[in-house]
């Protein structure tokens, strides 16, 4: 197996994160031009903005939570020679977890799907952590 194609789902998780940084500039600007941004209160507090900007906004947040694990387990499995195929499909069921719960996040964040999809994810990375576990007790 090419080690290298662990980063092939660690590019398509920053992509999204970028894509959200385009979408909430997109939103934003549609808020501002539609008079729904609290001029006053924009620069400093969240709630200057409607709910379609606070979405993306708070998705980006979580794009620096559980996925920063992600990204270090994926380069330590690299740097440790065990990305095998449990470890490839991991990641990209990992990546498509938090594309699924960005779309839900950004559009109907209906918040019971968002919870599983979540939690999908974060399980997940805890079978990417067993696995390098094991790698470094010489199991794996």
């Amino acid at each position: 197996m090419n080690l290298n194609s662990i980063f092939l789902p660690v590019i398509v998780q920053i992509l999204l994160t970028l894509w959200l940084y385009i979408l909430i500039n997109l939103r934003k600007q549609q808020a501002a031009s539609q008079g729904q941004v609290n001029e006053s209160r924009r620069g400093l507090f969240d709630d200057a903005w409607p709910e379609s900007v606070i979405k993306v906004n708070n998705c980006i947040r979580n794009q620096f939570e559980v996925p920063v694990l992600f990204y270090v387990l994926c380069i330590t499995l690299w740097v440790l020679n065990a990305v095998g195929w449990l470890a490839l499909a991991c990641a990209w069921l990992f990546v498509a977890s938090r594309i699924a719960h960005a779309i839900v996040h950004t559009g109907s964040n209906i918040i019971p799907v968002r919870r599983r999809l979540f939690m999908i994810g974060t399980i997940l990375v805890l079978i990417m952590t067993i696995l390098l576990l094991l790698r470094l007790l010489g199991l794996y």
